[in-house]
């Protein structure tokens, strides 16, 4: 019998019930890895491990320490990212000119010891140094870049065996010259820690260029995404030194079909004739179910006892052939099943031509008729979409599900709430008004349950961010849409207001396709186009219900964008496309809105200017109104609502605070073409926030209307 294959893997998710340590450990891994749990935020947790606090948030904490409970709370929460190419929020930590590194916390060292006393061969994970600094800003008014600061941030870990540093900016187009030096001068500094392993850890794409001086760092192993990575492998055999362990990302930890484990089987083959087994690790790359299709899927334990089987099978083949021909059989009968591919759908792709993929008239054009048709006064006002899911509802919702509530009784609660919310927002002066979005329990999940090709769990929680979460659909066949989705809603909502629109409220194809789990047997694009041509046909019924403004949210299309340079172009061509197929079915008088928060939006700021929205709101309060520089280098010639105020923080605003950053913006965009609204939709705040900080945005801008009449 041959010597075993370590297995192991990178993390395990946050959310799921009786998430333990033991569990991980019964699937036969070799090591388990601690640390990597977080409550809310872990680029955070490592920003306060080291000590990266802002000062207005150490004043806070010394008020509190010193027993003052009458402190003033109102202070700006930190920007907050997407955490690379996924829907995970991080808060960005903000590096001052005086950072110094202290070790503010122990929780990672708490968590070995801890898994230790309990008989546990545990890893330890951290966030790199490189990677946290690199993901940091400079605090305002800083002089300095993070990376300026770097340090070596690392608590003691006695007793552990290996450590794995997470870097995975090394996925990203890096500047060798700044970023070689930096990972030297921090590795350099983990090797002098003595009776300690160092595995350098990323994911999400290939290290590409970077593996070069990557591979040179006196670390003790590499792990490689072999899914999303897999062009890597050849020359990371060459580069690699054979001393160093290569840890195989080969099980894809971002996805929930089962793998194919013969295919990776080869690839592990061909790692183990280059290495010894003892330098060879197998790891992972980072509902309403029938039983097929729940035979074709896996999910975080399932993924476990495939990594386990691919290491036996490296070696000890027989020990597990039952397993793998069970695999193999339902990797083929996944394959060939008729439910996947539909004919009509695939024949109404074939046929779109260009047209398909233009509005009727440019936009000088239509904005004329919109205006017409509309009658908008200057500096219109809206919301982004969601108002509060209030505790009553969700509540009813729970009593539905139960059948505590019956159709007729939910449907009339909805309606109930729906125009309580219209007459709320005519009454404090709002311009274009949103139903409230109360049946919905999340912007994917609703239109996922109303269309073909898709299926659900029961407890595939994903998280969004702090400890808000999903439940990610899971995209299996050919998309289409059986029924309308949403104009029944619309129709009723836009009853409850006859003077002022209602818009339509829907979400885009890039982002349903982003949030969900997506089939892995044909390309996105057309997995997207399908979801487009699905939302086209809402679309167009909402605009013969009567609905003159429709919004379609896109606010995954900027984490979508792919992490390498290279790979930008193709992807920016298709996911405009897409938008484009879902919204240019309407004539011109119907005004297309488009959301978009949480990136940095100079990288595809062009992108956005070639989907051909009417109106797009974007969110600008939070990243210190960065949208200024995308404006001053790109331009915006259509109509936008650049966000007034952050919607992910409980505190208020003041008109004050909110007409500064109003007036900062009609430095770059004509008046004529500026809205006001808040960064994003408003489902997790409360309603008297909410209805405050509302009524001051309305104030604003009518006291700049007032202002913009007096000078002109």
């Amino acid at each position: 019998m041959s010597a075993p294959i370590k297995s192991t893997i990178l993390g395990f998710p946050r959310m799921g019930s009786d998430r333990q340590l033991k569990k991980l450990a019964s699937y036969g891994l070799s090591e388990v890895p601690v640390g990597d749990f977080s409550y809310y935020d872990h680029v955070l947790d490592a920003a306060l491990t080291v000590g990266i606090i802002p000062e207005r948030y150490q004043q806070l904490d010394a008020c509190r320490l010193a027993g003052n409970k009458s402190i003033n709370v109102d202070v700006p929460s930190l920007e907050m990212k997407k955490w690379f190419d996924t829907n995970y929020h991080y808060m960005v930590p903000e590096v001052a000119d005086n950072q110094r590194f202290v070790l503010h916390n122990t929780k990672v060292l708490d968590e070995f010891l801890e898994a230790k006393e309990l008989g546990h061969n545990a890893r330890p994970v951290i966030l790199g140094p490189v990677s946290l600094l690199a993901l940091s800003k400079p605090a305002k008014g800083a002089a300095t870049k993070p990376l300026d600061h770097l340090a070596n941030p690392g608590a003691s870990l006695s007793g552990a065996q290996w450590v794995q540093v997470d870097e995975p900016i090394l996925a990203l187009d890096l500047d060798a010259a700044v970023y070689k030096a930096a990972f030297a001068e921090t590795y350099n500094a983990f090797a002098q820690v003595a009776g300690l392993k160092f595995l350098l850890t990323s994911y999400f794409d290939r290290l590409g260029d970077n593996l070069v001086w990557a591979a040179a760092l006196p670390v003790h192993g590499i792990h490689l995404d072999l899914v999303r990575g897999a062009a890597d492998l050849d020359a990371a055999l060459e580069l690699i030194p054979k001393d160093k362990v290569i840890s195989a990302g080969l099980i894809n930890g971002r996805n929930i079909w089962k793998a194919n484990l013969e295919k990776q089987l080869s690839v592990l083959a061909k790692i183990t004739a280059a290495r010894t087994p003892a330098s060879v690790w197998v790891s992972s790359s980072t509902g309403h179910l029938d039983e097929e299709t729940l035979g074709w899927l896996s999910f975080a334990e399932e993924k476990l006892e495939e990594i386990s089987i691919l290491a036996q099978a490296a070696t000890n083949p027989d020990d597990v052939a039952a397993k793998l021909q069970d695999n193999s059989a339902k990797v083929l009968s996944r394959a060939t099943s008729e439910r996947i591919t539909r004919a009509a759908v695939q024949n109404r792709l074939a046929e779109l031509t260009a047209e398909s993929y233009r509005r009727q008239a440019q936009f000088n054009e239509r904005q004329k008729a919109q205006r017409a048709a509309l009658r908008l006064p200057l500096f219109p006002t809206t919301t982004i979409g969601s108002f509060p899911q209030t505790a009553e509802v969700r509540r009813a919702r729970a009593q539905f599900r139960k059948g505590a509530l019956s159709q007729a009784e939910y449907q009339k609660y909805l309606e109930e709430e729906t125009q309580k919310c219209i007459e709320w927002q005519d009454q404090a002066g709002l311009d274009v008004l949103v139903h409230g979005e109360f049946e919905r329990t999340d912007m994917v999940e609703f239109f996922g349950e109303h269309l073909e090709g898709f299926v659900f769990t029961k407890k595939g929680w994903v998280q969004s961010y702090g400890s808000r979460c999903v439940k990610p659909p899971v995209i299996f066949g050919d998309v289409s849409r059986p029924h309308p989705m949403t104009v029944d809603v619309a129709r009723f909502a836009q009853k409850c207001s006859p003077n002022k629109p209602v818009k339509g409220m829907l979400t885009g194809p890039v982002t349903i396709l982003q949030w969900s789990f997506v089939r892995d047997d044909q390309p996105r694009s057309q997995t997207a186009a399908q979801i487009a041509l699905a939302i086209r046909d809402e679309v167009v019924d909402l605009e013969a219900a009567g609905i003159k403004v429709i919004q379609v949210d896109e606010p995954a299309i900027r984490e979508g964008l792919p992490l390498r340079k290279s790979d930008y172009s193709a992807y920016l061509e298709w996911s405009v496309n897409v938008f484009r197929l879902a919204t240019t079915g309407v004539r011109n008088e119907t005004q297309v809105h488009s959301h978009f928060c949480y990136s940095d939006f100079n990288e595809i700021f062009t992108a956005i200017k070639s989907l051909d929205a009417d109106v797009i709101t974007i969110e600008n309060s939070k990243s210190d109104l960065k949208l200024l520089g995308a404006l001053q280098v790109h331009g915006y010639s259509a109509e936008i609502g650049p966000g007034l105020y952050d919607i992910h923080s409980p505190r208020v605003p003041s008109v004050e605070e909110m007409a500064a950053r109003f007036s900062a913006l009609q430095q770059y965009i004509p008046a004529e073409n500026l809205w006001a609204n808040p960064d994003c939709g408003l489902k997790t705040r409360g309603w008297p926030e909410v209805k405050e900080a509302l009524t001051n945005l309305v104030t604003v801008a009518a006291n700049a209307r007032k202002a913009h009449a007096a000078s002109n």
